[in-house]
């Protein structure tokens, strides 16, 4: 197979240059020039105890345009300058080898290379195919005639997303740009208050501003963050963080993960059970590839696997999923029609069976909600599923319907008080035994920033306001997370912290702030 080599590629005429190898400097600033319109980055041979390959290319003032990470299991990245808007003449790549034989704290300093020629690989890569540059831009996947290279070069399909509520491509959020640079070793799980530091090295401040993320809480301390899209519509090339909820630090985790990664995606779910300490992730879409995929990451030794299920479900995305008694019920979302039908809605319910690794539909009796995608569906401990809101394009609804898990019945909820306006992707959370917390979301026009308390005991509607909670979003994620050391259910709900993580506002920002919310300052308002 050959020795381990870190290549690139500088436009479409030129041959792959060696950038990091086994010999050599392990840090290497890459000065691009003016003309090059697309950079490709691949990595070559066995990558051995190498854990990641961290790239980072900034504008002339040294801002982040875009970050990425070659690993064991995505072996390429490109960039685009049309995809990329900030993109200058005086644009640097930095690429930074880590893990291996060589002792972190002996690296050298980067040099600035202008061009390098000590060495391409024996099968020159053809030059990918020129692309129209109009609005919906895509990266297309190279063969295996177009980088010869075996299994080692395989790229990574970067496309348009169809649907995301923040439609504007012109508008970033500056102040939310991730400051990203070379870092140290890593493991995972690190002590208190050293989530920022690793051997002297920076570490990025955290994941990257992003809607339609997952965060799920693995203990009282953690949660896991998974997936999202970005500015410009595209899918973040950091997809898997670690939040320590003890001082709300990150740490990057998506290279320490063994085993096949989900490709990248939106509109996915992704779901923690606690008695098996896994977590499982279903569905979404990319573009035109529909995903109907179930993912495990065990949390305790920290592998991806992919199920191979039997039964039938549909390609699904912006679905609900709930975990009850170690099943998945997973309910609407939108699936793929065929051209030129538009996409549609589903109304239908599946459950998947871990144990037996299987989809199965149950029998349903009473109202069902109509065809939705977009709502939440929270699960309460009576046992029953509350279903509220999504859309159906070009509905958006204010409904809700109830699943008793017991008897498999639906039922419409005649609420009372002032219910939320009409919305899908909003964020929400159980706040106690009988209440939840409905915050933000996307009305067809604008995002959303009002927040609602529904009290499933007397039905009732409960607007909320809250500093914390006043900023418009959609597209983002709320996780209850248990504080309580007392034995008192009642202290225990009360003692519960809500952290609000991302989404965007529809007019191009994206965000990656955590915002926490203690629990009973909203049910002091009630």
């Amino acid at each position: 197979m050959g020795e381990f080599g870190v290549f690139a590629l500088f436009g479409l005429e030129e041959s792959p240059q060696r950038l990091l190898g086994d010999e050599g400097p392990r840090l290497v600033s890459v000065a691009i020039p003016p003309k090059v319109q697309q950079v490709v980055l691949f990595s070559s041979g066995p990558w051995g105890e190498r854990t990641c390959v961290n790239a980072d290319l900034y504008d002339a003032h040294r801002t982040p345009i875009t970050i990425g990470k070659l690993t064991p299991y995505n072996r390429c990245l490109s960039w685009e300058q049309w995809e990329e808007e900030t993109w200058t003449n005086g644009a640097t790549l930095t690429v930074t080898l880590e893990g291996g034989h060589m002792a972190e704290d002996n690296r050298p300093e980067p040099a600035l290379i202008l061009a390098v020629k000590d060495h391409t690989p024996k099968h020159a890569a053809a030059p990918l195919a020129p692309q129209e540059l109009n609005c919906k831009k895509k990266r297309k996947r190279a063969t295996a005639g177009e980088l010869d290279m075996g299994k080692d070069a395989g790229l990574v399909e970067e496309e348009v997303e169809n649907t995301c509520p923040n439609s504007s491509l012109e508008q970033t959020a500056p102040s939310r740009k991730v400051q990203r640079h070379a870092k140290g070793r890593q493991k995972l799980f690190l002590g208190r208050g050293n989530a920022a530091k690793s051997q002297g090295a920076a570490l990025p401040s955290g994941p990257s501003g992003r809607w339609g993320q997952m965060l799920c809480p693995i203990d009282a301390q953690t949660a896991i963050l998974i997936g999202g899209q970005g500015a410009r519509m595209q899918f973040c090339k950091d997809p898997l963080w670690k939040l320590c909820t003890e001082d709300l630090s990150w740490v990057p985790a998506e290279t320490l993960a063994q085993g096949p990664t989900p490709e990248a995606r939106i509109g996915h779910t992704a779901v923690y059970d606690p008695d098996s300490d896994r977590i499982f992730v279903f569905g979404g879409s990319k573009n035109k590839k529909w995903f109907n995929d179930v993912h495990i990451l065990d949390t305790q030794t920290w592998k991806w696997t992919m199920v191979e299920a039997q039964g039938k479900v549909p390609p699904l995305a912006y679905h609900s999923c709930s975990l009850f008694r170690g099943e998945l019920f997973v309910l609407g979302g939108v699936y793929p029609r065929p051209h030129p039908e538009p996409d549609g809605c589903s109304d239908s319910l599946y459950i998947f069976d871990p144990q037996r690794s299987i989809w199965y539909q149950p029998i349903v009796i009473g109202d069902a909600p109509p065809p939705r995608s977009g709502h939440s569906a929270c699960v309460m401990p009576q046992g029953k599923i509350y279903v509220f809101g999504g859309w159906d394009t070009p509905v958006c609804y204010n409904d809700m319907f109830v699943l008793d898990l017991g008897l498999m019945e639906f039922s419409a909820v005649q609420t009372r008080g002032r219910s939320p306006a009409p919305r899908c992707w909003h964020g929400n959370a159980v706040i106690s035994a009988t209440k939840f917390l409905i915050h933000g979301g996307y009305n067809g026009n604008n995002s959303l920033s009002d927040a609602f308390v529904f009290d499933t005991e007397t039905n009732m509607w409960t607007e909320v306001t809250l500093p914390q909670l006043s900023l418009a979003r959609a597209g983002h994620s709320i996780v209850a997370m248990e504080t309580a050391s007392g034995h008192d259910a009642e202290a225990q709900q009360a003692d519960k912290t809500l952290l609000v993580f991302g989404g965007g506002d529809n007019e191009g920002a994206f965000y990656a702030d955590v915002t926490v919310v203690a629990v009973k300052e909203l049910l002091a308002l009630l």
